[in-house]
């Protein structure tokens, strides 16, 4: 049987977006812009957090339409060879990075300690959810590792539901998961909080990105969409809106005090999730003339970028600050943290995710295509 292959560069593209939003709102936990003085700066950048909805929203898209495949064309689905793709894909560089820190913690990190409990947590993909309940981990590098762990519970069930349940069982999870995120927001909505806003980290919040990649690939059938660029180029500043109305009008800013009502809350996370849609459809289809090679290629390597930069914005903004900050003085660059710092931790996070894919990742990679029934980007 011959079996065709799928891959969609342009959804590479779309992975180094959302890698681009989430480097961009980081770089503010360290040197944030003046709301007031900068107020579009910081907004912008602010609403990067909602590069992630965008990541989950991918994934389940691409895992929804690969699976479906796989049943149309070998007459199953395979759980188990599902499992064992996602381990050598995720686990590897997961694994290297957070073990990597716990162990130079105690020797050059101590304030980064952590309780045994987390260590724990994060071992078993439910990073997430001790974070939600115990609020960001002082090991400041692995944060964004939460989000792993929200992607890790969603692969458990998707091939169980694909394989048992085929597109009808694909469909009804995915709108239960809506109507499980929206119960919970409303009840975010009903009790605000001045602290440590959790509905951020929360598996069922998120899973409506998963949802929505699920339900656009079981009723697309394949099919995309051949808007002239114009029409893309508008998508994406209506997503732009979106995210702008959810966080300045609504008050949705992911981890921040969530003082929003129930209405607020609904509509901005409603919002957030239009807004990542859009994006997503405004890249999909569109004609190779207009991806850019090193697009693609950074969007192949994004999975490092995201893991990695974090730990560039620690080392550079907090451990040589004052080095770089001498360094621009003499070099009469004034601000270093908007230009020589963030040059430099774009681009060290761009060589380490380069190497890290091609001696590291990529020999996992191959092991992954022993249990690959449709042949993808890898």
């Amino acid at each position: 049987m011959t079996v065709s292959r799928y891959y969609r560069p342009e959804l590479d593209v779309l992975r180094f977006i959302a890698f681009l939003c989430v480097f961009f709102v980081h770089r503010m936990d360290l040197a944030p812009f003046d709301p007031v003085k900068q107020y579009w700066l910081y907004n912008i950048s602010l609403v990067g957090n909602f590069g992630v909805p965008v990541f989950f929203l991918l994934s389940a898209y691409l895992i929804t339409e690969l699976l479906i495949r796989e049943q149309e064309q070998t007459g199953s689905i395979h759980p188990k060879a599902f499992y064992l793709r996602r381990i050598l894909r995720i686990w590897p560089l997961y694994f290297l990075v957070f073990f990597g820190w716990v162990l130079v913690t105690p020797f050059f990190f101590p304030e980064f300690k952590l309780p045994p409990i987390a260590w724990g947590a994060f071992s078993m993909f439910a990073g997430n959810i001790y974070i939600s309940f115990n609020g960001w981990l002082p090991a400041y590098p692995l944060n964004p590792l939460w989000s792993i762990s929200v992607e890790e519970q969603f692969y458990i069930l998707i091939p169980l539901l694909a394989a048992y349940g085929g597109k009808t069982g694909l469909k009804t999870a995915a709108y239960l998961f809506l109507a499980v995120a929206y119960a919970v927001l409303v009840c975010y909505g009903l009790h605000p909080t001045d602290g440590f806003n959790s509905a951020w980290t929360n598996s069922f919040v998120q899973f409506q990105f998963f949802s929505a990649g699920i339900l656009l690939s079981v009723y697309f059938k394949g099919w995309t969409p051949q808007w002239p660029i114009t029409v893309r180029v508008l998508m994406i500043g209506a997503a732009l809106g979106c995210w702008l109305t959810a966080s300045i009008v609504c008050g949705i800013h992911a981890d921040a005090p969530h003082l929003s009502n129930v209405t607020e809350t609904v509509i901005g996370w409603m919002l957030i999730l239009l807004g990542a849609v859009l994006l997503f459809l405004s890249l999909l289809g569109i004609p190779g003339q207009f991806l850019p090679k090193p697009l693609i290629y950074l969007g192949r390597i994004s999975y490092g970028l995201y893991v990695f930069h974090i730990s560039f914005y620690w080392l550079v903004y907090k451990t040589f600050g004052e080095e770089l900050s001498e360094i621009s003085q003499s070099l009469g660059i004034g601000e270093w943290r908007n230009t020589l710092g963030f040059i430099i931790v774009f681009i060290a996070t761009v060589l380490l995710s380069m190497l890290s894919y091609s001696f590291f990742e990529k020999p996992f990679l191959q092991l992954k295509k022993r249990f690959t029934f449709v042949p993808s980007r890898d």
